[in-house]
């Protein structure tokens, strides 16, 4: 299985490079907010349309590009219906995964029209091609799909359990084997 190996070092080198893009987007949209905030109550500052829209896009591009990275570590909403280690719940885990698949399989043919629908349109105020927007969508399939191969891939090779411990983010309840304890109530009865 050389191409799951090499999808794998592909994806982790990827996932370096959108951690340092997400970081960079996350700064500029603070600095944005910040400018926003302070050119609005500070007269003296002039007022910058385009830093709305590109904060928004800066927001835009976060939003799905952390999805991407979610997709990978399951970091996003899981319901578990059945007891962890179930067959059931072996299951449901390779349905999401499929899932997910097919979701970004949809994000990069929608959104590839979408993103060719954005080289005829310019931002108002920044005057950016929305090709720069339009194209999240696509990216964010493409690098779900990428993911979610990885998973699958993994899942066929390993077993769910091993692709589970070596792409998820670990929780508390998975280290502990258990649900974490629960805090003594601040009664009368318990106080010294």
């Amino acid at each position: 299985m050389a191409f799951a190996m090499t999808l794998g070092r592909v994806n982790r080198q990827l996932e370096r490079f959108l951690n340092g893009v997400l970081l960079l987007l996350l700064a500029s949209f603070i600095v944005l907010i910040v400018y926003q905030i302070a050119s609005r109550n500070l007269g003296f500052m002039p007022r910058l349309y385009w830093t709305e829209e590109m904060s928004r896009f800066a927001f835009q591009w976060m939003i799905m590009l952390g999805t991407s990275i979610g997709v990978l570590h399951a970091d996003h909403f899981v319901l578990e219906a059945f007891p962890r280690g179930s067959r059931p719940d072996r299951v449901t885990r390779v349905i999401r995964d499929v899932a997910c698949l097919l979701v970004g399989m949809i994000f990069v043919v929608f959104g590839f029209g979408f993103l060719l629908s954005g080289f005829d349109r310019i931002a108002s105020a920044s005057q950016l091609p929305m090709v720069v927007t339009y194209s999240t969508f696509f990216v964010s399939g493409v690098l779900i799909v990428l993911f979610s191969l990885q998973r699958l891939l993994l899942t066929m090779r390993h077993g769910v359990d091993a692709m589970e411990r070596e792409l998820d983010t670990p929780s508390e309840i998975d280290e502990l084997g258990a649900a974490p304890p629960t805090q003594t109530l601040d009664t009368p009865e318990n106080r010294s």
